[in-house]
C-alpha cells in the first residue's frame, strides 16, 4: 500500500513537472474587460511582451467590455482551467462589483485562481482651485461648514472612485453630494470647469492638471505615500484612513494547475524587475507590484469585504 501511494505521488510530481515544462505550447488569451487603449491595455502589453519572449508563445489580448467588466470576467470564470484563458483583474471586477451588483455572474474568490499582481495606482483626492483648502483637514472643515452644498464627481454610479469617495465621507463625517458622469473624460471636464468641486482620480489622468494648477491634490488613498508624489500625504496620515484606487492583476479560472500558475507568476515577476518595464509602468502612473498568488488572493478577499462594508454602511442603493 505504501509503495503504491509513493508511486502515485511520484507520478503526480512527474506530471506536474512535465506540465510546467511544456506550458505554454500554444497562444494564451488574456481578456481585458475595459476598452482598448486604456491603462490596463498598456500594462498587459508592457509586461506580457516580455513574458511571451521568455516562454516562446504569444499572449493575445482580447477586449470584452460591458456591465462594469463583469461580462468578460464571467467568460474567464467559465473557461477551461488550463492556463490558456486569463483575465486582467481590477478593483472593479475583483472588489467593487461584488458590493454593487446584485446578480454578479461570478464569485471573485471562489471562481478564480489568483496568479500575480502586476501594478497598482491609488486615487488622489482632488479639488477645484476655487475650494479654499490646501489639505484634507481644511477641506473637511470647509465641507462641514457647507453641508450639502459641495459636489463630488465619479466615473459613474457604482464606480470604484464613487465608493472610495463614500469611504472618505464616512471617515470624515461630511455631506458632499455625488454627481455621476459617464466615464473619466467628462468627469475631468466637469472638475476643470468647476461644475463639481471635488473628485478622486488616478495620477495618470490628473497629473498634467495638477502641474498646471487646475486641480489641487489634497491627499492620496493608499497605506503609504505614492512614489510618484512623495510629498503628498496620505489621507490616513491626515486622520482619514481611506484606501482606494485600482490594480492590475492576472487571474485564471478556478483550479488551474499549480505548475502553470507558478510558471506565469515567475515570468511576470521576472518581467517586473526589468528596467525598461519598470520605467514604462511608472510612466503610466502606476507602482510596480509583483508577489505570490497567495498575496493576490488575500488582496481580492480583502477588497470584496472592504467595499461590501462601505456600501452597507453608507446605505448605497444600486440597480
Amino acid at each position: 500500500m505504501i509503495r503504491s501511494l509513493l508511486a502515485l505521488l511520484a507520478a503526480g510530481l512527474c506530471a506536474g513537472s512535465a506540465l510546467a515544462q511544456s506550458y505554454p505550447d500554444k497562444p494564451v488569451r488574456i481578456v481585458n474587460t475595459f476598452p482598448a487603449g486604456g491603462s490596463g491595455d498598456a500594462v498587459i502589453r508592457v509586461v506580457f511582451d516580455k513574458v511571451s519572449a521568455a516562454l516562446g508563445q504569444p499572449f493575445i489580448q482580447e477586449t470584452r467590455t460591458g456591465a462594469g467588466g463583469s461580462i468578460g470576467t464571467e467568460v474567464v470564470a467559465k473557461a477551461a482551467p488550463d492556463g490558456y484563458t486569463l483575465v486582467l483583474g481590477t478593483l472593479s471586477t475583483f472588489g467593487v462589483n461584488s458590493a454593487t451588483m446584485k446578480n454578479l455572474p461570478y464569485d471573485p474568490v471562489r471562481d478564480f485562481t489568483p496568479v500575480v499582481m502586476m501594478a497598482t495606482t491609488p486615487y488622489l483626492l482632488l479639488v477645484h482651485p476655487s475650494v479654499p483648502a490646501k489639505n484634507a483637514k481644511e477641506f473637511v472643515a470647509y465641507a462641514k461648514a457647507n453641508p450639502g452644498k459641495l459636489n463630488y464627481g465619479s466615473f459613474g454610479n457604482a464606480s470604484s472612485n464613487q465608493l472610495a469617495y463614500e469611504l472618505f465621507k464616512q471617515q470624515a463625517g461630511i455631506d458632499v453630494v455625488h454627481v455621476p458622469y459617464k466615464g473619466g473624460a467628462p468627469l475631468i471636464t466637469a472638475l476643470l470647469g468647476g461644475e463639481i468641486q471635488s473628485s478622486m482620480d488616478v495620477y495618470a489622468t490628473s497629473r498634467a492638471h495638477i502641474a498646471a494648477g487646475k486641480f489641487r491634490a489634497l491627499g492620496v488613498t493608499s497605506a503609504r505615500r505614492f512614489s510618484l508624489l512623495p510629498d503628498l500625504p496620505t489621507l490616513a496620515e491626515q486622520g482619514y484612513p481611506v484606501e482606494g484606487g485600482t490594480f492590475f492583476a492576472i487571474l485564471g479560472p478556478a483550479n488551474m494547475p499549480r505548475p502553470v500558475v507558478d510558471t506565469l507568476n515567475r515570468e511576470v515577476n521576472r518581467a517586473l524587475k526589468l528596467p525598461d518595464v519598470r520605467e514604462r509602468l511608472t510612466s503610466l502612473g502606476t507602482e510596480i507590484a509583483g508577489g505570490t498568488p497567495e498575496e493576490l488572493g488575500e488582496i481580492v478577499r480583502r477588497e470584496v469585504a472592504r467595499w461590501t462594508k462601505v456600501v452597507k454602511d453608507s446605505d448605497l442603493k444600486f440597480q
